[in-house]
C-alpha cells in the first residue's frame, strides 16, 4: 500500500498558490522574492539540512586568487632522487582550492582530524571561538566542513579513501553530511577507536573512552576489498573445515583418507608456538597410499588438496595439536580484514591472530592512545600542552598501511602537529614504500612554523630544534609553501595573466613533486627566452626537462634540437588558472 506524503501535499499547495499570485504581479523585485520562496520550497527534503553560513575566506575568494609562495629556507633535501613532500601554510580552504587544480583525482588517502566542535570551544569560525552558547554552532561547523569535504571528494582517486576522526559532538551530523557529499553507497565503515583507559564523564554513569573514524571511498565499484591490515606474524590454520564442531569422528588405522597417492608425515616431539600455548606433537600422522597409519580424530572435510598437503608437508608447515588436529603453519604476510574496533592496546580476541610470535608487528600492539600522542609531543618538544588532543602516530600509520598501497599520495588538510607526515615517513622506512604526503595547516599561534614543520624536520634529520638527537633520521625531501594572494582584477598595472604566470612554477613543483632548479629542470613562459635557450648548447647539455607556456608554439627546428639533446618538453596545463583568467577577460 502506497503511503500518503502529507508534507509534499502541503508543499505543492503552497507552490500552486505562489504561481497564482505571480500571475497578477508585474513588479520585478516581488517576482524575484517569490521565486526565492519557490526555491526554498523545492530544496531537498530528506537528509541533513542546516543554516548555511559564509566564511571570511569565501569573501576573500571573490576579490583575490590564492597562490603559493615557496619559503626556500625551509626546504629540506636529504634524498635528491626522491620526490618532494609538501607542507602548505595557510587557510586550508585556500590550499584545497589550489590542490584541486594540481591533484584532482590523484589523492589515494585522505586522513583528517578536524575540530570536534565540543563544548570546550575548540572550533574557531571567522576568528570567533564557537561555544555552547552559539545557537548556530552546528550550522557553522557544517558549513565549514561541507566546503572542504566537497573539494576532498574531487581530490580522491577512483579507488581513493578518506578517514575522518570525530567524536560524539558531531558524529551524527558528519555521517549525514558525508552521505550527501560522497554518497550513501560510498560509506565503508564507522570505526571505533579506544582512545584511553580512563575517560571523561558523559554522565554520572557512562565514561567516554572512545572516538570514531568515518571511512568513505570515492567509488564503491572500484573500492571493494581495499581496506585490510597486513599481518606479518606467523599464523596457523586448520587443515580441516569444521562444518559442525559437535560432530567429531575418529579416523582409525587402516581407514582410507582423501589422500591417495602421497605420504604425509608430521614428526612427533616437535614444539611450535601457537596462539594459546606451546604444543607438543603427541604422535606421528602417516597417510600412506591413502591409508591412515595411526588413529586420528577429525571434524568436517579436508581444506586443502592432495597436492597442496604434500607440498606443505615438504615445507614442514604441518603439525598436530594436542587435540589431534592437523594445522598448517603460515608465515608469509597476509592481508586480514580491518576490524571496526580499534583497541588502544593489543587484544588477541579482537585482532584474531598470534601476538606472541612477533611483538614488533605493527598491527599487534593496539592502535595507540591519547597518552601515547602526548608522550610523542613531549619527545619532540619537551613539553606536553602545545596542541590539544593530538593523534598517536601508530593510529595514523595503521590507517595508512591498511590501504595496502606503498605508493600512495596521502593528504591531511588539518595537519596539526604533523603526525601524518611522521607516519608516512616511518612507514616508508619500515616497508620500503614510496608514499608521499601533502599537509595543510594554518599558522595560528605559529603552529605551522614552530610545531608542524619542526616535527617533520626532526623526523627527517634526526635532530630536535635544540640540536639533541631524536633518531637516526629518515631520508626524505620537503618543500614549504605559504599561501599568498593576487587581486582578481586585470588592468595595465595589475595584469592578471602575467601575475598568475609568475606563480605557476610553484604549482608545477607541487603537482609533480619536483624541484625546478633552472638547470636540469626549467620553466619558459616567453618565446624569446625559449629561443635563446634552444641556441645555447652549454645550457642544453645540462637540461633534462623544460616546462613551457601553452602560448608558446615550438618550431620544427626547436623540436629537433630538444629531441637530439634528450630534453623532455612539457606544456604547462591551462587548467591551473584558466577559469580565473577567463573571468576578467
Amino acid at each position: 500500500m502506497e503511503t500518503t506524503n502529507l508534507s509534499k501535499i502541503r508543499r505543492d499547495k503552497m507552490l500552486n498558490t505562489i504561481n497564482e499570485i505571480k500571475k497578477n504581479i508585474t513588479d520585478e523585485e516581488t517576482l524575484t522574492n517569490l521565486s526565492m520562496i519557490e526555491n526554498e520550497l523545492t530544496k531537498k527534503k530528506y537528509g541533513l539540512i542546516w543554516e548555511e553560513h559564509e566564511e571570511r575566506v569565501d569573501k576573500e575568494l571573490e576579490t583575490q586568487i590564492p597562490t603559493f609562495e615557496e619559503v626556500k629556507d625551509k626546504e629540506i633535501v636529504s634524498n635528491p632522487k626522491d620526490k618532494f613532500n609538501f607542507l602548505l601554510e595557510g587557510d586550508n580552504l585556500h590550499s584545497l582550492y589550489l590542490l584541486e587544480k594540481t591533484y584532482k583525482g590523484l589523492i589515494d588517502v585522505i586522513y583528517i582530524d578536524p575540530p570536534y566542535n565540543t563544548k570546550n570551544k575548540d572550533f574557531i569560525y571567522n576568528d570567533q571561538i564557537i561555544g555552547l552558547e552559539d545557537s548556530y554552532r552546528h550550522s557553522k561547523w557544517l558549513s565549514f566542513m561541507s566546503k572542504r569535504l566537497s573539494i576532498a571528494k574531487n581530490l580522491l582517486s577512483e579507488n581513493g579513501v578518506i578517514f575522518i576522526s570525530i567524536d560524539d559532538n558531531e558524529m551524527a551530523q558528519l555521517k549525514l553530511l558525508c552521505d550527501d557529499i560522497f554518497g550513501e553507497n560510498s560509506f565503508v565503515s564507522q570505526l571505533v577507536w579506544e582512545k584511553k583507559k580512563k575517560g571523561s564523564f558523559l554522565s554520572n554513569q557512562i565514561t567516554n573512552i572512545k572516538e570514531y573514524i568515518l571511512v568513505y571511498c570515492k567509488n564503491e565499484k572500484n573500492f571493494g576489498g581495499l581496506i585490510g591490515q597486513i599481518n606479518y606474524c606467523t599464523e596457523t590454520y586448520p587443515c580441516i573445515n569444521a562444518s559442525n564442531k559437535r560432530q567429531k569422528r575418529k579416523i582409525s588405522k587402516g581407514i582410507k583418507s582423501n589422500f591417495k597417492e602421497k605420504n604425509y608425515i608430521v614428526k612427533a616431539g616437535t614444539i611450535i608456538s601457537d596462539s594459546t600455548m606451546d604444543i607438543k606433537y603427541i604422535t606421528d600422522l602417516v597417510i600412506q597410499d591413502g591409508i591412515v597409519k595411526e588413529d586420528f580424530i577429525v571434524e568436517g572435510n579436508w581444506r586443502y588438496s592432495d597436492e597442496a598437503m604434500w607440498q606443505y608437508s615438504i615445507n614442514k608447515e604441518l603439525y598436530i595439536t594436542n587435540a589431534l588436529y592437523i594445522r598448517r603453519i603460515v608465515s608469509e604476510p597476509r592481508v586480514k580484514n580491518l576490524k571496526d574496533l580499534l583497541p588502544r592496546v593489543g587484544d588477541n580476541s579482537i585482532l584474531g591472530y598470534d601476538s606472541k610470535i612477533n611483538p614488533n608487528n605493527l598491527f599487534e600492539n593496539g592502535w595507540g592512545s591519547n597518552e601515547d600522542a602526548d608522550n610523542e609531543v613531549i619527545d619532540f618538544f619537551g613539553k606536553k600542552r602545545i596542541f590539544n588532543y593530538p593523534k598517536p602516530c601508530k593510529l595514523i600509520k595503521k590507517i595508512i598501511c591498511s590501504t595496502n598501497n606503498k605508493n600512495a599520495i596521502i593528504c591531511d588538510f588539518f595537519a596539526g602537529t604533523g603526525t601524518t607526515a611522521q607516519a608516512v615517513l616511518e612507514l616508508n622506512k619500515e616497508d620500503g614504500g614510496n608514499r608521499q604526503f601533502i599537509l595543510c595547516t594554518n599558522n595560528e599561534n605559529n603552529i605551522c612554523e614552530d610545531i608542524t614543520y619542526q616535527r617533520i624536520k626532526t623526523v627527517i634529520t634526526g635532530k630536535r630544534k635544540d640540536g639533541s638527537k631524536y633518531s637516526e633520521g629518515i631520508k626524505a625531501n620537503l618543500k614549504y609553501y605559504k599561501c599568498t594572494y593576487i587581486p582578481r582584477i586585470n588592468t595595465e598595472d595589475e595584469n592578471l595573466h602575467n601575475n598568475l604566470l609568475i606563480n605557476i612554477k610553484n604549482l608545477i613543483q607541487l603537482e609533480n613533486g619536483i624541484e625546478i632548479d633552472d638547470n636540469k629542470i626549467r620553466v619558459y613562459l616567453d618565446e624569446d627566452e625559449l629561443d635563446r635557450f634552444s641556441k645555447d648548447q652549454s645550457e642544453l647539455d645540462v637540461c633534462e626537462k623544460a616546462y613551457i607556456s601553452s602560448d608558446i608554439l615550438l618550431t620544427s627546428m626547436q623540436e629537433t634540437i630538444f629531441k637530439n639533446n634528450n630534453i623532455e618538453i612539457y606544456i604547462i596545463p591551462e587548467y591551473y588558472f584558466e577559469d580565473e583568467i577567463m573571468e576578467v577577460m
